[in-house]
């Protein structure tokens, strides 16, 4: 038995590894501080916690994809907080998928019901009343790029049915040269 302790340690019901086959693996700490950074910011978003969301991005970040221009810091997370505003409800459903390098991979499917005004003066679309409907955007992958501890952007792949026109026209809000119109 002296050789079967050796390699299988002192609890003869828990078996140890032996070889460095079936040792854990062990992810690069760079890759794993991104990931963690990623999924905080996605933490503060979700809880509505936009002050702590701005300790995390770059002076350049940039947010794209989902909207009809980038934004930068402050405009995204003012549209942010009118996310937040207007559908007290909402969900991102937000998941890491994965990273490499600098970028980290998330899918996020928003979901919500319109029950506060829905301010986006910000990006010139004027201010959109209650119209206490609900809807689910598809499912969307986005990419997150995170450079000396903050994150300088935020991409999400254009993907039909989910961004912030097609979330307007579940809610059957229009819009036609930069004037809301809500179909009655």
């Amino acid at each position: 038995m002296g050789n079967w302790k050796m390699l299988h340690g002192e609890n003869p019901l828990r078996p140890v590894p032996i070889c460095s086959i079936c040792s854990p693996i062990r992810r690069k700490g760079n890759i794993m501080n991104k990931s963690e950074t990623v999924e905080a910011l996605l933490d503060a978003v979700q809880k509505g916690d936009f002050e702590n969301a701005k300790t995390m991005l770059a002076d350049e970040f940039r947010f794209s994809g989902s909207v009809p221009e980038p934004l930068d810091a402050n405009a995204w997370l003012d549209m942010s907080a009118s996310w937040k505003a207007a559908f007290p409800d909402l969900d991102y459903h937000f998941i890491v998928i994965g990273a490499e390098q600098d970028v980290v991979r998330s899918t996020a499917q928003l979901s919500g019901t319109h029950t506060g005004d829905f301010d986006l003066t910000n990006i010139d679309i004027g201010v959109i009343p209650a119209t206490h409907k609900s809807f689910a955007a598809r499912l969307q992958k986005t990419r997150i790029t995170v450079q000396d501890g903050k994150i300088t952007s935020w991409a999400f792949e254009p993907t039909e049915g989910a961004g912030l026109l097609a979330i307007l026209q579940q809610l059957d809000v229009y819009i036609t040269d930069l004037i809301v119109v809500r179909k009655v």
